[in-house]
């Protein structure tokens, strides 16, 4: 079979892969894959541009560099994928992970090590008590209204929501769950080329065991150093720069010094940006600047002009909470900053080796944006060469070359928000790929069941399967989709009694739920147009009618199923029926037929094979194929 993911559906739809069921689910993964590695690749140049910037402030952080970032990285990964997998992909691979490990181990020395192991073993214990609480955790109460009386509780947080911060699922949870899962066809087919020949344990431990106790090393490590950082700075008094850049009042005001007239006459003072009245000021500024203010103020002469006080705020190391203090390198405001340039923050207090690792750090980010970028390329470029292990070498370059031209464009298009633009683009080609992992999952059982000899996978199947009549060309099937939609208990009445099962009760109650679904439905469009007509909420009546009809349909397809000795169970009945129930009429109209039904895998000579033999016979054939 071709090494790409329809490969996945063949224990599930056998050979029907081959057709354009199969072409569908390999163009869906192109696309996926494009969008996952080019929001990583967006995401990768504003840190780099970031990264740049905090090395050397002449280099600004706008959309033409990261532009030129995203092209530079482009380029060489474009002449790695050239250079094929076992050259360009996997030196620049471990030169990657040696680069990690460096700055990993360095780190680890010069930050208080007794702390990050005891911190270790205690995030991995919380880690493993909320796993569950968490994994299952879906902010339901936050997202269906506003809490009231949460302060009441002590519950309102510094986005002045209570009970949870506004936002969180979206910007959290659901966006790293579209990235990553849009980078689940390429991280797959990826390991699954590189990983050709070894077992399921091996592959297990190799893939899952040691990635997931490397990320706990590395996220306790960077974790806290950057949590003890912010914790010394906040002691320190270091503030974060909170009025929005930019300080309006340059005039030569004055205000005497004192606690009383400093209240009075600050009122009016406009040091935030926007801001006309002492209430919104300290609202907007914060406790800890208008604090170090009112500090500086009352130690002073009697006067003092807007100027001074803007100079004392410009220039005095408590107010530089965005970057590490230039008195005292050893802690940083990481709050203060945005995302992209807190890792350069933290890992610069390490005193003389702070500029060494903000260097190694900048050059590991590019190689590992390269490597994801090559590396999805080569997936991309063998599953639109329909498995070709080899793809044409232009083609490589057209991949390469599509991915940056993607990541350029979301930049661009997003401009200001271009964050937001790249997680819309991970999560707009996550959500639908869910559904394909979903029947991954279940294809994926059913071949190990096959290899563990409890499926037989030449016993009996039903001869039309659910998507046959999408898939293939027949006329009859498609004319058979259309009757059943409307005629399911005329079908179910004459296939229960062909096989003598009830066949009266079934029929009349599948008529009745039938069409009360569709009469319960018609009202419900009828109200929503209608001025004249309200019977608000009768959708809720006609799907609990259409739940009742597939469940009628569901035991007479397990029924049938159990009576022919068909693999299955109950829960792929109902889904079957929920989704494509005329497809499962088709099913059970044509079971009794003669040819009715097929091997479950239909290409076998001998049904004595199990599937492993069949596996080895095949590696066998490609084997002497490639010989030949």
């Amino acid at each position: 079979m071709p090494m790409t993911m329809k490969s996945c559906f063949y224990p599930l739809i056998g050979d029907r892969i081959y057709g354009w069921l199969g072409d569908f689910i390999d163009i869906f993964s192109i696309l996926t894959t494009l969008f996952g590695v080019c929001t990583s690749l967006g995401l990768g140049t504003m840190q780099v541009n970031k990264g740049l910037n905090f090395l050397n402030e002449d280099i600004a952080v706008n959309t033409t560099n990261q532009v030129i970032i995203i092209w530079a990285i482009t380029l060489v990964a474009t002449t790695s994928v050239v250079s094929g997998i076992g050259v360009g992909i996997r030196r620049l691979s471990e030169i990657c992970f040696s680069l990690g490990m460096v700055i990993m181990l360095m780190v680890l020395f010069l930050e208080d090590t007794w702390y990050l192991l005891n911190l270790f073993t205690q995030s991995v214990g919380f880690y493993f008590q909320w796993l569950m609480q968490l994994g299952f955790h879906c902010d339901a109460f936050e997202l269906s209204s506003k809490s009231f009386g949460a302060a009441d509780r002590g519950r309102v947080y510094a986005d002045g929501e209570g009970d949870g911060p506004l936002n969180w699922m979206d910007g959290w949870t659901i966006f790293y769950w579209g990235w990553w899962i849009s980078w689940s066809p390429f991280v797959g087919m990826f390991i699954a080329k590189i990983s050709r020949g070894r077992t399921i344990r091996q592959f297990i431990n190799g893939a899952m065991t040691a990635p997931i106790t490397y990320s706990f090393m590395w996220l306790t490590i960077f974790g806290g150093a950057g949590i003890k950082t912010e914790r010394l700075a906040a002691g320190a008094g270091l503030c974060c720069p909170a009025w929005n850049s930019a300080v309006l009042a340059w005039d030569d005001t004055t205000f005497a010094s004192g606690t009383e007239g400093w209240d009075i006459t600050r009122e009016g003072l406009k040091l935030c940006k926007g801001n006309e009245s002492l209430s919104e000021i300290s609202g907007a500024c914060g406790d800890c600047e208008w604090n170090l203010v009112d500090t500086f103020v009352k130690t002073q002469a009697d006067s003092l002009t807007v100027k001074e006080v803007v100079t004392y705020i410009n220039d005095n190391d408590r107010w530089l909470g965005k970057y590490p203090s230039r008195t005292n390198k050893s802690f940083a405001r990481l709050s203060c900053m945005a995302s992209e340039e807190m890792w350069f923050a933290n890992i610069s207090t390490y005193g003389d080796m702070g500029p060494f690792l903000c260097i190694v750090s900048l050059v590991a980010l590019i190689l590992y944006f390269v490597t994801s970028s090559d590396s999805g390329s080569l997936v991309i470029d063998i599953m639109s060469a329909n498995g070709d292990q080899d793809p044409p070498v232009l083609q490589r370059v057209f991949w390469a070359l599509v991915e940056g031209a993607t990541a350029t464009a979301l930049l661009v298009a997003g401009g200001s928000d271009a964050l937001q633009a790249l997680q819309t683009a991970s999560v707009a080609a996550g959500l639908p790929y869910t559904i394909i992992l979903c029947f991954v999952c279940i294809s994926t059982w059913r071949a190990l069941a096959m290899e563990a000899g409890d499926l037989d996978p030449y016993g009996p199947d039903f001869a039309v399967s659910l998507v046959d009549p999408f898939s293939t060309m027949r006329p009859k099937l498609w004319l058979g989709v259309i009757k059943n939609f409307f005629l399911t208990p005329n079908t179910l009445y004459n296939t229960m009694k062909l096989h003598k099962m009830g066949a009266i009760a079934p029929a009349i109650g599948a008529g009745i739920c039938w069409m009360a679904w569709v009469i319960l439905i018609i009202l419900e469009i009828v109200n929503i147009s209608s001025s004249s007509i309200h019977l608000d909420g009768i959708y809720s009546l006609a799907w609990v009618f259409y739940i009742g009809f597939v469940t009628i349909v569901t035991v007479a397809r397990s029924s049938i199923r159990s009576h022919y000795g068909i693999n299955g169970n109950p829960i792929e009945d109902f889904f079957a029926a929920l989704f494509v129930y005329p497809c499962v009429m088709i099913q059970l109209e044509t079971v009794s037929e003669k040819n009715g039904l097929a091997p479950l895998m239909p290409d076998g000579p001998d049904s004595a094979l199990n599937y492993s033999d069949v596996m080895k016979n095949r590696s066998h054939e490609n084997a002497a194929e490639t010989i030949a």
